[in-house]
């Protein structure tokens, strides 16, 4: 059992939803990075899911892609983002932590070497957005192999054909994109989201988290309702690139944390 299979065993017994953050590595330098991190468990966070910069983030919108070149410009690298797990370990060895991003960084370093390192900083999960299902024994199965969570995106447009090979395989939870399109480009609607939820759960025992379009603790406690809980993204990259002090960014997440918990 992974942490992300323990947490949701908690939560389920708790009978609470999940809320999920994400935040780019080193975004909008390493410091920073580092202490927002570590600050979001006590913000109400479930799990983390941090960015690995890259220099071409095709799924992203502008707010990801200048947290992402904000990060890159300030010298983080897949080493430094690795860095911040292992630093978060140091105090906290519950809050599963999922990286997010692309394959290129990962090919570059090589799949073996980075699952190893991945593995022994305290990652638990990848969402790796431009590998389909088609290309598992490239990265997904040697994960898994590694003991770590794959965890696949389904959106609006996967439809009754192409769900069975979008679960195969996937583990830890399914994240449903809410919307069509990239992130931060419109606003996610309970009542699109509610029947295709229903729909991947006849399919699968895993949980359903929905992101994409998520900016604020109604948004979040609407969406929670009616999934297994929720990803914010966008808005948080938001106020970090806003220049906001960590303790008002941390201030903003746990408002969103308590949105998805009341669901």
């Amino acid at each position: 059992m992974t942490r992300i299979d323990a947490k949701f065993a908690q939560l389920r017994a708790a009978g609470r939803k999940a809320f999920v953050a994400y935040v780019m590595g080193g975004d909008p330098d390493y410091e920073t990075s580092l202490e927002l991190v570590r600050g979001l468990p006590g913000a109400g966070v479930d799990i983390i899911e941090l960015g690995m910069p890259f220099t071409d983030p095709m799924a992203d919108g502008p707010t990801i892609q200048l947290a992402g070149q904000r990060a890159l410009e300030g010298g983080q690298t897949l080493d430094r983002t690795l860095q911040i797990v292992r630093e978060l370990r140091k105090a906290d060895e519950a809050t599963p932590v999922v990286l997010m991003g692309y394959y290129n960084p990962i090919y570059n370093r090589g799949v073996d070497r980075f699952l190893a390192d991945a593995k022994a900083a305290g990652v638990d999960g990848l969402i790796v957005v431009d590998l389909p299902p088609e290309e598992d024994e490239e990265l997904c199965l040697p994960a898994q192999a590694a003991g770590l969570n794959f965890i696949r995106l389904a959106t609006p447009t996967t439809d009754d054909r192409r769900l069975p090979k979008v679960l195969t395989n996937t583990s830890g939870f399914v994240y449903y994109v809410s919307i069509t399109g990239i992130t931060g480009s419109a606003e996610a609607q309970a009542g699109d989201v509610g029947p295709e939820v229903a729909r991947i759960k006849a399919q699968t025992d895993l949980p359903v988290i929905v992101g994409f379009g998520i900016r604020t603790p109604e948004a979040a406690g609407t969406i929670a309702g009616v999934a297994d809980g929720c990803v914010v993204g966008s808005a948080i990259v938001s106020e970090i690139g806003a220049g906001k002090p960590v303790a008002q960014v941390l201030d903003f997440v746990r408002g969103l944390a308590e949105g998805a918990h009341s669901a």
